[in-house]
């Protein structure tokens, strides 16, 4: 069998499932399995495979059908222009998450702001991305999570960053002791009976990075009112936001009567997605 038969196979199998994406996903699993890039896949089509990477492509493909996401078999995912390795240990990059990055990426460029927190780091997909794209920064990236952790240490050592990152295993700001220009995070923010409801990729995804409390509001709550303990003089809390909770979150940081200037940013989309307050 050549490759073009194999992806060719790979696509119709998920298609028959109605898997979105499936020439995209079928693309890039062969790539994987033959630690091949696109270019060289199309050059190379009427190659046969091997009996083993048949076999494997065709393993991963049931993993895909039983609604494993792509990025936790292949353990990567693009964001922001940069390479991140993932696993079940954390939420998978998305990019409408770059919103977030570009709007703190332009906050500390403008205003010389260098000392950043990212809250709930995951993968350190935002804080790494950050630490890239700012020159003079110092970013403390926490999480809950130890095991998320290890994998945002991982990256920030293979995007050449980690000397500007330090690390903390903290649930919020429990173990969190120093003052910051920017906190940013991306907190879990669906509704805990929504959940269900999603996706079985979604759900592959670790519970407690979905999982914002019967409203989806639970960490804003905590964030909005904490967040000002840890900020500077005219320090920034930028988060991601679900589309549907501007309202609410606009309430909240109003009640709470410490921002003195609260703005809401769309994403590509036209959804809203970033919160920013300043204090």
């Amino acid at each position: 069998m050549t490759r073009k038969e194999l992806l060719k196979q790979g696509k119709e199998t998920l298609l028959q499932k109605q898997i979105e994406d499936a020439s995209t996903i079928a693309r890039l699993l062969l790539q994987f399995v033959l630690k091949s890039n696109r270019i060289e896949l199309v050059k190379n089509d009427t190659k046969e495979v091997k009996k083993e990477e048949k076999e494997q492509y065709e393993q991963l493909m049931e993993e895909i059908l039983k609604g494993k996401p792509l990025q936790y078999l292949t353990k990567h995912q693009e964001f922001y222009g940069l390479n991140f390795y993932v696993d079940s240990n954390v939420l998978i990059p998305q990019p409408d998450t770059e919103i977030l990055v570009e709007e703190v990426v332009h906050i500390a460029k403008q205003e010389k702001k260098k000392e950043i927190l990212d809250i709930g780091t995951g993968s350190g997909c935002i804080g790494i991305s950050l630490a890239h794209s700012i020159e003079e920064v110092s970013i403390m990236m926490s999480d809950i999570s130890n095991k998320a952790l290890e994998v945002a240490k991982k990256n920030s050592k293979s995007n050449h960053v980690a000397e500007k990152i330090t690390f903390v295993q903290s649930d919020l700001f429990e173990k969190i002791e120093n003052t910051f220009d920017i906190i940013v995070s991306n907190p879990p923010y669906i509704e805990t009976n929504v959940i269900p409801t999603l996706s079985k990729q979604v759900q592959q995804e670790p519970y407690i990075a979905l999982n914002g409390g019967e409203d989806g509001l639970t960490f804003y709550r905590k964030l909005l009112q904490e967040a000002p303990k840890y900020l500077n003089k005219n320090g920034y809390l930028c988060m991601e936001i679900g589309y549907n909770q501007k309202e609410k979150i606009l309430q909240l940081a109003q009640k709470i009567g410490i921002y003195k200037k609260v703005e809401i940013k769309q994403d590509l989309a036209g959804n809203n997605r970033v919160f920013i307050g300043k204090i």
